[in-house]
């Protein structure tokens, strides 16, 4: 970025439409000095980069409300201040409301003259040769009433070289009350009934506009304003807790979090013990224990215990603050769709425009229909020439999309990737850390020659306490948990591929590779298993006919190792106390994960890892994956990814988001696991799960799948719709009135609507 480049956030509120937008960007399209702008109708935000010597933020103000709409908020504060998103009560009560109320109320008054008491529907006075009755007078009030706003935005429209929907309405009403003047014959109800029911339509838009903006808004409240900070002295000398805005905590900050509170800032807990709720960030269900030592989120709820937590990043730089600053630029990923729609509709509006003089002029000489009702027909035109549905169709569904995916611990970086997720047909996943826990655990323990389980655990954690190896630190924490008792150590050494050795309570002990024990001289195929009651225990398999004997060599180690297991053996120079053995665990949730997303409609799974192929084997069996390919590097997971690709099409690529980085940005979609407070991977993957949870995976397929749907929906819907009324109003079959409540407020509160839909959807619990 160059030294002199800025970028602000504006929010602009009353900018709720596609037609708002072109206002906008008209104006703006007059400033030097802007390098890019976007305009976001569904988010109501203006996001500009520009060069700061050559203008500044309040030119660009300036701008914006030249274009007729007020700027609530700039430069960073948020996406919305207090005032930016009105609440749908004050929209039924705001002054264009009231005004349509009684516009609505003098429409009423008029129809009740004109068809009821047509004896009291006297003259009032003659203009230019036209009479005037008390029910023209009503309707020219109505307008004169609810069409302040409308024609307002209409000069906007104009002064900006516009040609959107208030432009046209405008048009609309004042052709009307022109044409009742000039032919003599009162158009004075269709000019009230557009200016009412036009008014209407854009109270309902705003209300439904406001439904799509609620769920990001209901992120952004997530963290609180304010948090109670621990300090170190006060005023009086002494420490002591004050509360400040979460504006003013500095990284290193302790600040206090009681039962019950929701954490205002990311940081590690360094005091204290609880349950806190993540599920606003990571979409986890069930409350995660936190102790000292353990990273917490801003937005999420401490449910029971005092915690005392040191600050590690700023507010603006928090994890909550990334993800509604991520999701709200995610509208500038254009999907397919949606850029075709944009280019359409550049097209439709001049087209219909068109349509209606034609149908105008030549009505009458076609048709044989009045000059009065060809106007008409001409006026009902113009109010379908706006594309404001068919253009809103596609971004509504997206943002509803990702937000709900947002509020269900997904983070979509883009329409597009929400698009693609939809359409893809090959799902490829890393092995550790994504079908796999990416820990190392004991899974078995076999004892021998008479020694129990806890003896050959205490043996074991003696001989792996002072390594560093995974293998080493798997079983130490096993004997730990299960408060197997420490042996004194003496003499330890490690043995260079093969295990280590060390004197415990005096006597020598190995713990390693079977072929330790073979280099000791232990005939590994007839040893003893310790049996319960004559049962042996589980893993011990294979027996010979002489008192319970296992062959290790052949038997019991080959079977451990095809689960996938690496085999640590224990013993003394003496006796082989026993086996240990070790292995990263499948996910839980991996098996019904694979599962579900063939039921959902993926074609084909297929397992990428770096690891032995006979363990990929063994973990790719358990999982119920269809294919897999072992012993990869990573530019080998790449080449594995494009094969991929160009033998089925579309490939989401589930991975670690950091070490597997080249394969999620060579896949058509690449998705980050447990991407929560993680810079790289929220950076790295088109989508990040932010919890370790595999099972959101088919949630966010079906989730993408349905918006596909919903947006195909809303797009051939809104356009079959305005087509078809285009085509009857020359026959006559399409009042004025069906045409703004059809065409324009109907449509876009269909589309709205159905893309509301998307939130219903949720993961399985």
């Amino acid at each position: 970025m160059d030294s002199g480049e800025a970028t602000t956030k504006l929010s602009v509120p009353d900018m709720n439409c596609p037609s708002c937008a072109g206002k906008v960007e008209n104006a703006l399209d007059r400033l030097v000095g802007l390098s890019t702008y976007e305009t976001r109708p569904t988010t109501g935000t203006v996001a500009v980069t520009y060069d700061a010597t050559a203008v500044e933020e309040h030119d660009i103000v300036a701008a914006i409300e030249s274009a007729g709409y007020d700027v609530t908020d700039a430069a960073g504060e948020g996406t919305a201040g207090d005032d930016a998103t009105d609440s749908s009560d004050s929209i039924w009560t705001s002054s264009r409301a009231l005004k349509t109320w009684i516009s609505g109320g003098f429409l009423a008054l008029g129809l009740l003259f004109e068809f009821v008491l047509t004896a009291q529907n006297a003259t009032v006075g003659t203009v230019f040769g036209s009479e005037f009755l008390v029910a023209d007078v009503l309707f020219l009030v109505a307008v004169a009433i609810g069409g302040q706003e409308i024609l307002r935005n209409g000069y906007y429209s104009a002064r900006n070289l516009n040609l959107d929907i208030d432009f046209l309405m405008s048009v609309a009403i004042l052709g009307a009350l022109v044409a009742s003047l000039a032919f003599g014959e009162a158009l004075y109800f269709e000019a009230a009934t557009l200016a009412v029911l036009f008014s209407v339509a854009e109270l309902l838009e705003r209300a439904s506009m406001d439904q799509a903006r609620d769920s990001l808004q209901e992120l952004m409240d997530l963290s609180p304003n304010e948090a109670t900070v621990k300090r170190e002295g006060g005023e009086d000398g002494e420490g002591g807790e004050k509360t400040v805005p979460v504006e003013a905590v500095s990284v290193g900050d302790i600040v206090v979090v009681r039962p019950g509170e929701k954490i205002p800032m990311d940081g590690d807990v360094i005091d204290g013990e609880s349950a806190v709720n993540q599920a606003p960030i990571t979409g986890e269900s069930v409350p995660v224990d936190k102790t000292a030592g353990d990273e917490v989120y801003a937005g999420t709820i401490n449910e029971e215990g005092y915690l005392e937590i040191r600050v590690t990043s700023k507010a603006e730089d928090n994890t909550l603050s990334r993800i509604v600053e991520m999701v709200e630029d995610a509208q500038s990923n254009r999907t397919e769709r949606e850029q075709f729609v944009e280019r359409f509709s550049a097209w439709y509006t001049p087209v219909v425009v068109a349509f209606a003089v034609l149908v105008t002029l030549g009505s009458p000489f076609v048709l044989g229909t009045a000059w009065s009702t060809a106007v008409v027909y001409g006026l009902t035109l113009l109010v379908l020439a706006c594309p404001c549905a068919f253009v809103i169709s596609t971004p509504v569904s997206v943002v509803s999309g990702i937000t709900s995916a947002a509020d269900n611990g997904v983070l979509i970086k883009g329409g597009n990737h929400l698009e693609a997720m939809g359409s893809v047909d090959v799902v490829a996943f890393d092995k550790t850390g994504t079908l796999t826990k990416g820990e190392l655990t004991v899974t078995d323990v076999v004892p021998l020659h008479g020694n129990s389980e806890e003896d050959v655990l205490r043996c074991a954690r003696g001989l792996e306490a002072r390594s560093e190896h995974p293998i080493g630190e798997a079983i130490v924490a096993e004997a730990g948990s299960t408060g197997v008792p420490e042996r004194e150590i003496d003499e330890f050494e490690a043995i260079t591929g093969k295990g280590v050795r060390a004197e415990l309570d005096g006597t020598q002990h190995f713990a390693g590779k079977p072929g330790l024990f073979d280099d000791l001289g232990f005939d590994l195929s007839h040893v003893h298993a310790t049996t319960d009651g004559g049962v042996v225990t589980r893993t011990a398999q294979r027996l010979c006919d002489r008192n319970n004997c296992l062959d290790l060599l052949e038997g019991t180690v080959p079977d451990l190792q095809a689960e996938g297991k690496t085999v640590v053996l224990v013993g003394t120079e003496e006796e082989i106390e026993g086996v240990v053995a070790v292995a990263d665990e499948v996910r839980p949730a991996a098996r019904e994960t694979v599962a579900r997303l063939k039921e959902l409609g993926v074609e084909r799974t297929v397992m990428l890892t770096g690891d032995n192929d006979r363990t990929a084997r063994a973990i790719a069996d358990e999982v119920g994956v269809d294919e897999h390919r072992a012993e990869l590097l990573p530019d080998e997971k790449v080449a594995a990814v494009e094969d991929l690709i160009e033998e089925s099409g579309a490939v989401a690529m589930v991975g670690d988001g950091i070490n597997d980085a080249p394969a999620l940005a060579t896949a058509t979609v690449g998705l980050a696991m447990g991407a929560a407070g993680t810079d790289t991977a929220l950076e790295t993957a088109d989508i990040a799960l932010m919890g370790d949870d595999l099972a959101k995976l088919p949630y966010l397929y079906e989730l993408a799948g349905d918006a596909n749907g919903v947006i195909r929906q809303n797009v051939w819907a809104s356009l079959a719709v305005k087509a078809g009324l285009a085509i009857a109003v020359p026959f006559g079959y399409v009042p004025i009135w069906l045409a703004v409540l059809a065409g324009d407020a109907g449509m876009t509160i269909g589309v709205t609507g159905n893309a509301m839909r998307l939130a219903r959807i949720e993961p399985d619990r």
